[in-house]
C-alpha cells in the first residue's frame, strides 16, 4: 500500500515538476525532472512484481505518463534552447 502511495506521489511530481520545467528551465531542473521519471519508472515495475499485475494496463498507463511527460520536457528544452541562443547572441554583439 505504502509502495502505491510512493509511486502516486512521484508521479504527480513529475508531471506537476515537468510542467514547471516549462516556465524556468535549467539544466538542474531537467536532471531533477530525469530523476523522478526514473523513479517513477522504477516503482512502477516494482509495483507489477509485487503484486503480480496484469502488465498490459500498467505499460498503458506508463506509456501515457510517458508521452506527456516527455512532450512536456522537449518543449521545455527547445525553449531553453532558444533562450540560451538568444542570449549567445547578445553576448557576441
Amino acid at each position: 500500500m505504502i509502495a502505491l502511495l510512493i509511486h502516486v506521489v512521484v508521479a504527480i511530481s513529475s508531471v506537476l515538476f515537468s510542467s514547471y520545467l516549462f516556465f524556468k528551465p535549467s539544466n538542474k531542473n531537467f536532471k531533477i525532472s530525469y530523476g523522478l521519471i526514473a523513479l517513477t519508472l522504477i516503482s512502477g515495475t516494482y509495483l507489477v512484481i509485487a503484486t503480480h499485475s496484469a502488465l498490459l494496463p500498467a505499460c498503458e498507463a506508463g506509456l501515457t505518463y510517458l508521452i506527456i511527460v516527455s512532450v512536456l520536457i522537449f518543449v521545455a528544452q527547445r525553449r531553453w534552447l532558444k533562450n540560451l541562443a538568444k542570449d549567445n547572441k547578445k553576448i557576441d554583439l
